[in-house]
């Protein structure tokens, strides 16, 4: 059997994207929120919010590498596996990931080492705007990446000239029609996904009734958070939508699962798409909802799929439904935001083991519905790499073969499943061990007096080696 090089180098694309796509989603949120608890003991002097920044904070750091190790080869596939697009898109993809990494790796870098080492060594405002910095870091990074993205769905401020495309405008090619949707839309999902993993950990601490007033506290701010956030989400996604639908119609028709431009189109709550039959099988829908949705109007109409030859089209069952993955879980989480709401009555969000059971197993949806929405956002886009302009063919590296592309396939696999374990080893671990206890926080008032604890031999809490002989 003939390997083919271009299916295997979109699997091994697509596996190490959604690899390395859970960990920034999740250390975007995770980083702001830990600025908080740092603004919050700042300015209240509580060492509650201090035990919490310390605690999430070794758990970003874990992410965060887990992130760093796995991101680095992305931009090396570049070059190995898809070089005539390398080639052709460097005028615009060489400034950006450039960009990325002097704006936004760097501030990370630079503070990163202060934030993870300098409690009760540095003062407490420096530590503070460390948090701010390293915060702000990750959403400059997220910037830059989702432009790049952007542009590759939807292309302008470019000319393709001779094979290679020319800028003629960097603020329409950076600034182009999707990114603002697709930007925000990622950084709610980030909000949202830390927002439920540090639920799931309160809900868990508390079933436990370990830390119980930390974790109430971090449960409270997660579960306000959410209720904002979740329906916000459904506002943005929707507008989302629409944009996708003026630039990319093909991908909102494969969406749902409409195969001829009509009006009155359902809204499919199951269908099993068929692509060799151009249509569907066992629809089950709800009347003209699609059509209300897309085109506020139940007669809208919305594109089909067989607008286009079959060779233009996505992988149809594949974006169906998982576009369906997403929403659901979407919904879900609005109820679950929903319920932590009707549940404060009393203070029972705290005691209903019921829903603490639910919000721990709620941790994990967040990731499955960001891995579901790129999967609709990069194969809804197929067969086009620059979405019109550049096929997915034409810029794979010509050289490529089919058994070069399964070898590194099965490497990046390989090394990833270990990565995967050792990072969720220590994760596991970090959990376990949960908050340090109050007598490791420092908890002398007053911004002066932190500044002069590390020129003070005399403060014994804060010289690591005398605190460790102390405390034997």
């Amino acid at each position: 059997m003939e390997l083919d090089p271009l299916l295997l180098s979109r699997l091994q694309f697509a596996f190490v994207v959604s690899f390395h796509a859970i960990f920034p989603v999740f250390t975007i949120g995770l980083a702001s929120y830990i600025a908080l608890l740092h603004g919050l003991y700042y300015r209240t002097d509580n060492p509650v919010w201090d035990r919490l920044a310390a605690f999430w904070t070794r758990v970003f750091a874990v992410v965060f590498g887990m992130g760093v190790v796995s991101g680095i080869v992305m931009s090396f596939q570049f070059g190995t596996n898809w070089s005539h697009f390398s080639h052709a898109a460097a005028n615009f993809l060489g400034p950006m990931l450039s960009y990325e990494v002097v704006t936004a790796f760097f501030l990370e870098a630079a503070f990163l080492g202060v934030l993870l080492f300098g409690r009760g060594k540095v003062p407490q405002g420096v530590h503070l705007f460390a948090a701010l910095m390293v915060a702000l870091g990750t959403f400059i990074s997220s910037f830059w990446i989702l432009s790049a993205n952007s542009w590759m769905q939807t292309p302008t401020g470019v000319e393709l000239r001779d094979g290679f495309f020319h800028i003629t405008s960097w603020s329409e090619a950076i600034f182009n029609p999707s990114f603002a949707y697709r930007f925000w839309h990622m950084v709610l999902a980030s909000f949202l996904t830390g927002g439920f993993v540090v639920a799931g950990v309160s809900a868990w601490y508390l079933l436990i009734e370990r830390d119980v007033e930390a974790n109430r506290r971090a449960l409270s701010m997660c579960l306000w958070l959410l209720l904002v956030l979740a329906p916000t989400q459904a506002v943005v996604g929707d507008f989302h939508g629409l944009n996708t639908l003026e630039h990319q119609p093909v991908k909102v028709a494969a969406m749902e699962g409409n195969w001829e431009r009509s009006a009155h189109v359902p809204l499919l709550l199951f269908a099993l798409p068929d692509r060799e039959a151009q249509d569907n099988h066992l629809e089950v829908g709800i009347p003209s909802l699609a059509s209300l949705i897309l085109a506020h109007d139940p007669a809208g109409e919305v594109p089909g799929i067989s607008e286009v030859p079959p060779e233009e089209q996505p992988v149809v069952w594949l974006v169906f439904w998982s576009f369906r993955v997403m929403v659901g879980l979407g919904v879900l989480m609005i109820g679950v935001a929903l319920a932590g709401a009707w549940l404060r009555r009393g203070g029972r969000v705290y005691t209903h083991r019921g829903y603490l059971q639910l919000l721990r197993a709620m941790s994990v949806a967040p990731f499955v519905a960001v891995l579901a929405g790129w999967i609709v956002t990069e194969t809804g886009r197929a067969p086009w790499l620059v979405y019109g302009q550049m096929t997915q063919a034409q810029g794979l590296t010509p050289s490529l073969t089919g058994g070069m592309a399964l070898f590194t396939l099965v490497g990046y696999v390989a090394v990833y499943a270990v990565v995967f374990w050792a990072g969720l080893h220590y994760l596991t671990k970090v959990v376990r061990d949960g908050m340090l206890p109050e007598a490791e926080t420092p908890t002398l008032p007053g911004d002066v007096e932190r500044a002069m604890r590390p020129l003070s031999a005399s403060h014994v809490p804060f010289d690591d080696d005398a605190a460790t002989d102390a405390r034997s």
